[in-house]
């Protein structure tokens, strides 16, 4: 793939969300550019007509499904003015050929004020003030609140959005106190903050303010159990993503009074439902998604995104890409079964990595010396946090987002002999487990895992995988498959290695669907099992 567009050409732009006229501006000041602003069109009417277009942008109203980015038969650029892509069909993109980009940053701050405005209105009965007001009544002594000053934060997440709720609860005198997994130590030490685990935070903290993704791991992260171990009289505040936090949980703790109040700007389905029980909670502060409504933050994010379109149409570069990384046609044609390696080796490390990490090291082997490796190292890394961070991280941004936590990354090009030809090693360290992993290409360049720390194979890091840690005793493999039987899951492919030092060995198991955590958990059940992780890559 060469530059993304001809920029002696007349390029057709179709914006077909709202975006504001400060991002148009910019689309409309090139003189490469036609920019046709049609909203609200429905998914037929843009089908029919996006067949015309180099670029679209769009934000949460236009769906991009695969029947209609195939129909984009010039379509080279998707630019989303927002974080999430969940309304587009990521895959179909990159199949196509389709860079797809977003605007990670461009609602931080407005997201971190509605935080700090939900704590207050929460914290000083602010709704609940108004509407008696608006009713009529003068109850002052009803009201009475309680003030941020000399409180403890408990932070989940310490990203950009996390760390500056941050420093704004600073601001107001309170404590901070932070737990995220995935940075370093002395990242967050260096935003002046204490950390510690969940377990700390939930016992120490008077608000609790969730700012991490939701994944399968962080779904309803916090429930009846982690609700029991809070200090009771705390407070819960969500304007990350709904579903974190259990409703069913959060209600009853809420009419219990184990929970002093929430204020929830996003939630497991939205709209909320009208019969909602959260909705009759008077020490519940409800909004409807309005972290990013903010006239600042549509205007960055218009900006933001015409700039980035721009850009890569004109062949100036690709910025903020999620499916794309930066590197030249002749040269990415050569490296795209790597990149796709990369990726697919980071992303399987990133979910049996152990511990807090703190370096990546990189080193490339044959026939990859003859280039910049830079986007195969991006590719790498963007996998490797991706099963963390979700979308915000990208191809682009992996590096600095790895920075940001004080990860260390090396890229090294080697020319001594190895294991395997034309080959990728990748040694993680953390604070607890290190941990060795080599890639390469098969025979018909598809990604294939050779090494897993001491442990030698060739397993194929695509799909759904159960990845097992054994004894190597007899008839291991006959009772995992008659587990997964019983769970009606269906084996694709199975690649053993054993270590004879050590008596162990490891199963990666390709299978056709998503494994139940039933099933992993009888798994675990099987003696001489000593670790098991269904994952999905």
């Amino acid at each position: 793939m060469g530059p993304v567009a001809d920029p002696h050409q007349l390029m057709k732009i179709l914006v077909s969300d709202k975006l504001a006229p400060e991002g148009l501006a910019i689309l409309e000041a090139q003189k490469e550019f036609q920019v046709d602003v049609r909203n609200g069109m429905s998914p037929d009417e843009l089908k029919k007509v996006i067949g015309e277009y180099d670029a679209i942008i769009i934000r949460s109203a236009t769906t991009l499904t695969g029947d209609i980015i195939d129909a984009g038969a010039k379509l080279k650029v998707i630019g989303r003015a927002g974080v999430g892509l969940d309304n587009v069909d990521l895959p179909a993109a990159t199949k196509k050929g389709v860079v797809a980009m977003n605007t990670p940053g461009g609602n931080t701050t407005s997201t971190a004020e509605h935080t700090l405005s939900m704590m207050l209105a929460l914290s000083r009965n602010i709704p609940q003030a108004c509407a008696a007001m608006r009713a009529g009544r003068w109850d002052r002594s009803q009201f009475s609140g309680v003030e941020l000053h000399g409180k403890t934060l408990g932070i989940i997440g310490l990203g950009r959005i996390g760390s500056t709720v941050s420093r704004y609860a600073k601001a107001f005198g309170m404590q901070v106190l932070a737990y995220d997994p995935y940075l370093s130590m002395e990242a967050i030490q260096q935003q002046g903050v204490a950390a510690g685990p969940l377990e700390r935070l939930y016992e120490n903290s008077d608000y609790i303010s969730v700012h991490i993704p939701k994944t399968a791991e962080t779904e309803n992260l916090i429930g009846a159990t982690e609700i029991a171990k809070m200090k009771p009289g705390v407070r819960l505040i969500n304007c990350a993503r709904g579903g974190i936090i259990d409703e069913a949980a959060l209600d009853e703790a809420l009419a219990s009074g184990r929970i002093a109040g929430a204020a929830l700007d996003v939630f497991a389905e939205e709209p909320l439902a009208a019969d909602s029980p959260l909705r009759g909670r008077e020490n519940c502060v409800l909004t409807p998604h309005l972290g990013a409504s903010t006239s600042e933050a549509q205007v960055n994010v218009a900006i933001e995104i015409a700039e980035c379109v721009r850009d890569a149409l004109m062949g100036r570069g690709i910025v903020n890409a999620v499916n794309f990384p930066s590197v030249d046609g002749e040269t990415y044609r050569q490296l795209e079964p790597y990149i796709h390696l990369g990726f697919c080796m980071g992303k399987f490390a990133g979910q049996l990595i152990n511990g807090r990490i703190s370096e990546v090291k990189i080193t490339y082997n044959g026939i990859l010396t003859r280039y910049k490796t830079a986007p195969v190292t991006l590719s790498l890394v963007n996998g490797l946090l991706t099963p963390i961070l979700e979308d915000r991280v990208n191809y682009v941004n992996a590096l600095d987002v790895a920075r940001e936590r004080a990860i260390a990354v090396q890229e090294i090009t080697s020319t001594r002999d190895e294991e395997f030809t034309n080959c990728v090693k990748v040694e993680i360290e953390t604070d607890k487990i290190p941990f060795l992993m080599m890639g390469t290409l098969s025979g018909n360049n598809l990604p294939r895992i050779v090494r897993i720390n001491q442990t030698y194979m060739e397993a194929i890091p695509e799909g759904n995988i159960l990845f097992i840690h054994n004894n190597d005793k007899p008839g291991m493999v006959g009772a995992i498959g008659a587990t997964l039987g019983e769970g009606q899951v269906n084996i694709a492919g199975i690649t053993l290695g054993r270590r004879t030092d050590t008596g162990t060995a490891i199963s990666v198991i390709n299978v056709d669907s998503e494994v139940p955590e039933a099933v992993v958990e009888r798994l675990k059940q099987i003696p001489d099992i000593l670790y098991v992780r269904a994952m999905k890559v």
